[in-house]
């Protein structure tokens, strides 16, 4: 029931003509109809598991809606919420004979009691890699809000589309037909603006089947852009884009009455809930009372029905997308989409209408996930679904009160619920995974959850000076390094994301780093090792021209020399390797003379800070230099390869003898420094690779040591905090013993499910307490580096299976050292050729004009 609020005597004299001439109403009361109402709680059941902030919209990086689960939120408690963690207006509600429930949005608090307008009953929250379904009791009628965000990473141009659905249906649960209708609203702030005055709006229609805007089934969009005086090409503001368009569509199709309003937020919205429609009117500035912030609302009156259904699709558009420089000079791109589809409307129209069609490519990338989850766990662990689900939604997982035990291993524990040590073996205080948990249930939960933040990262563009009809072109991908500080295809950003590209569409990694090769073999950087990224804030690929990028000159470049042979390994384009051996080459030379004692710098985990002598930095370089060695046998350059090859096994000799501490039971932080550890997942390629270079020896020396310093949720990323990366520990586990990669996996899983973190998946968290940021730390959240979790999946696609634990490559389709890609390669996508109107001329020039310099100045 909603709270009551306070008005100004004037609003409260709106209110009570507005209130005098409402229908009358009979509420229905939920205890009444739900048969299990005493066991109707206000916090839904989750499947499989809690996650601390639910994808709702998330296609780019501005577009990216969640539904935060923080302090038991749910979707009809609080608003949507954008990656960065300011409120985004969408409001839910469904009418039922008259009665108005509210399911998404909190508008309710805003106006006084009402017998007629309630909250819904939250009972559960489904997702998968695709979608986030909410299920609500709404009187005689249970409602469904269905968001889809595809990811479908082989098929470029939906991948490019930069919209996602929500569905919302409702289905009679007595039996009986009732009169339905639905109301659905936005606001400014998707676009980071509050004010009417600084928007232009437009109420558009779309041409439906029989070619006219006059169809029964044509599109309908709010579409809202920054006013000139508002607008900064390329510009944020809270990391809300501060130029293009933002779109909110549906259909009347299948409405008896359609209608339309924009106003302000209490007005339009009090004034649906009591005339049960709007009044078509899209030029009104806000007025009225209560909250002023201008909305944007669509209503459907279905009639009386069993079940029916809405769908509407929402997004932020970016045209241009991308500053990039290139050897013609500056060019603002087009996005890709662009090229498959024509203008915004055409791909507005398109995106809607494609919905059964996208829907069936979502569900087979989902149906082979959890087929190749199965496959990998073959005979080590329940198939998925056939097991009951791991975790409670409740904020203690069950087991917890259970302080001694045998878990379903046959091996003993202890537990105390008052420490943050997790489960331990007695006698020993060795960690173990938790209890009768099956680890394929939480590590499909974790790449599921994981499927939609990655690609939501990303965004494609058309190549400067490409021609418009010329097949042969090929997307550039552009990655925003979300909530750390917003580089452009930040390198050590894209390494640990690099598993999912490797195990999904191996083509978009080359996408990816096909910019970061232009950059510099076009002669925009001074340095002999690899760039950080190419550009200090996204959009702005725009370079780093005088070299002062971020420094990690042996991160970078071991980086980039093992995602472009792993990209070969995985599809066998030799063509593309090759015509980067001259730039691979250079970087393998300055790690031949930086990487086996590395010099104080920063690594990817850059904020932990510079270190010297880093243990995980060096063995990457020389890792890299193995790598390089077999980059130059598939160039034909026996010489080089040789003397590679030979770095390679000397450096690692000489690691291990400065790596391991003189216990013999783990590596060091640092060498030299004896009470130092660390996670040494960069040992993960030369496994993926079976490059042969690391000993089984030190897999399963550092797979025992794991879990004697293990937390509850998790271990620690190195021995200066008690905090951890979950890429990182998704990773190592790929590299360890059962046991050890049971305690990774359902580690983050049970983090996942009880953190009181309330962003979307924060790969940077606590092992102790509840789980909660880091202090002195950015809050991490939405990051790409999701993707490392994919690290036992592209384990699977090389024939590695869980079976094959630590340096046993037993199963790996690639031959041990050797060059040869996988046996049935996944060869690159073609794009289809574009079907639209001409492109239009993109700006190219040497110099930008001088009210931008500052702008694009690092």
């Amino acid at each position: 029931m909603a709270v009551f609020r306070r008005f100004a005597f004037g609003a409260a004299w709106i209110l009570a003509t507005i209130l005098s001439n409402a229908v009358a109403r009979d509420p229905f009361k939920n205890s009444t109809v739900h048969p299990d109402s005493t066991n109707v709680a206000t916090v839904p059941k989750y499947f499989p598991l809690r996650p601390p902030a639910v994808p709702l919209a998330v296609r780019t990086p501005y577009t990216s809606a969640w539904s935060s689960t923080a302090g038991d939120g749910t979707l009809n408690s609080q608003n949507p919420i954008f990656w960065f963690g300011q409120g985004l207006g969408w409001e839910g509600i469904v009418v039922v004979d008259g009665n108005s429930f509210e399911y998404m949005g909190a508008s309710i608090n805003d106006f006084p009691e009402l017998s007629y307008f309630n909250t819904t009953v939250p009972l559960e929250v489904r997702f998968d890699s695709q979608f986030s379904n909410f299920t609500f009791l709404a009187g005689p009628v249970v409602i469904t809000a269905s968001f889809f965000s595809p990811v479908t990473p082989k098929d470029i141009c939906r991948s490019s589309i930069p919209l996602s659905y929500l569905t919302t249906a409702v289905q009679s649960s007595d039996g009986n037909p009732h009169h339905v209708q639905f109301y659905s609203d936005v606001n400014a702030q998707w676009i980071g603006l509050g004010s009417e005055y600084d928007i232009i709006k437009e109420y558009y229609i779309g041409t439906g089947s029989n070619g006219t805007r006059n169809s029964t089934d044509s599109a309908r969009s709010w579409i809202l852009r920054p006013k000139a005086e508002s607008e900064s090409l390329f510009g944020e503001s809270s990391q809300v884009p501060r130029w293009g368009n933002f779109s909110y569509t549906t259909s009347p199709k299948g409405a008896q009455r359609f209608s339309y309003q924009s106003g302000s937020a209490t007005s339009v919205r009090f004034g649906f809930v009591n005339n049960l429609a709007l009044n078509n009117d899209a030029g009104s500035a806000p007025r009225g009372f209560g909250n002023q912030e201008p909305v944007y609302a669509f209503a459907h009156d279905m009639g009386t029905v069993t079940e029916t259904s809405v769908r509407y699709t929402i997004g932020s558009i970016q045209t241009p997308n991308v500053r990039y420089l290139h050897t013609g000079g500056l060019s603002n791109l087009a996005p890709w989409w662009q090229k498959c589809y024509g203008g915004m409307h055409d791909m507005i129209r398109f995106h809607y209408s494609d919905f059964d069609t996208v829907a069936t490519l979502a569900n087979e990338f989902e149906t082979q996930l959890r087929a190749d989850v199965n496959t990998f766990y073959q005979g080590a662990e329940p198939p998925v679904n056939a097991t009951p689900t791991p975790f409670t939604n409740s904020s203690t997982y069950s087991t917890l009160d259970v302080l001694n035990g045998t878990d379903q291993y046959g091996q003993q524990y202890e537990f105390d619920p008052s420490s943050s040590y997790g489960y331990l073996q007695p006698g020993n205080a060795t960690g173990i995974a938790i209890p009768f948990v099956s680890e394929s249930e939480s590590y499909y939960a974790i790449v599921a959850l994981s499927a939609r933040q990655v690609m939501g990262a990303y965004v494609f563009a058309v190549p400067p000076d490409a021609p418009s009809g010329d097949d042969r072109v090929e997307p550039l991908m552009f990655q925003k390094e979300i909530s750390s500080n917003g580089n452009i295809n930040t390198v050590d950003v894209l390494y640990p994301a690099s598993p999912f590209f490797l195990y999904a569409n191996p083509a978009l990694l080359k996408y990816i780093l096909q910019p970061l090769y232009e950059l510099q073999e076009g002669g925009f950087y001074p340095n002999t090792y690899s760039m950080h990224d190419i550009g200090t804030h996204f959009p702005l690929a725009t370079g780093h021209v005088e070299g002062n990028d971020e420094y990690m000159p042996v991160e970078s470049s071991g980086n980039i020399i093992l995602m472009s042979y792993a990209y070969y390994k995985f599809t066998g384009d030799s063509s593309w390797l090759v015509s980067h051996y001259g730039i691979l080459k250079q970087f393998a030379q300055y790690l031949i003379s930086y990487s086996l004692v590395p010099s104080a710098q920063l690594s990817t985990d850059d904020f932990a800070g510079e270190l010297a002598n880093q243990t995980n930095l060096a063995i990457k370089g020389i890792v890299g230099l193995q790598a390089m060695s077999a980059v130059a046998r598939v160039a034909g350059e026996a010489d080089d390869a040789a003397e590679f090859a030979t770095r390679a096994t000397d450096f690692y000799e000489r690691w291990e003898g400065f790596a391991i501490d003189p216990s013999g039971r783990h590596t060091l932080l640092a060498y030299q420094w004896r009470s130092s550890w660390g996670i040494l997942y960069n040992v993960y390629y030369d496994k993926l690779l079976n490059m042969g270079l690391v000993k089984p020896s030190l897999y399963a020396m550092q797979s025992t040591w794991y879990a004697t310093v293990s937390q509850a949720f998790g271990v620690p990323l190195d021995n200066r905090h008690h905090y951890t990366k979950s890429d990182w520990e998704l990773w190592a586990a790929a590299t360890c013993e059962p046991a050890t990669r049971r305690l990774f996996v359902d580690a983050v899983a049970y983090w996942l499910n009880t953190t009181a973190t309330n962003l979307p998946f924060a790969d940077l968290h606590e092992v102790v307490g509840d789980g909660d940021y880091p202090i002195d730390v950015d809050h991490f959240s939405a990051r790409p580096v999701v993707g490392g979790h994919y690290a036992l999946l592209a384990l699977g696609r090389t024939g590695q299976l869980a079976g094959a634990v630590g340096g046993d490559t037993t199963g790996s389709l690639f031959p041990r050292n050797g060059t040869e890609p996988l046996p049935t390669p996944d060869e690159p996508i073609v794009p289809p050729s574009y079907a639209g109107a001409p492109l239009k001329p993109r700006a190219v020039r040497k110099q930008a004009p001088a009210w931008q310099q500052k702008r694009l100045d690092p």
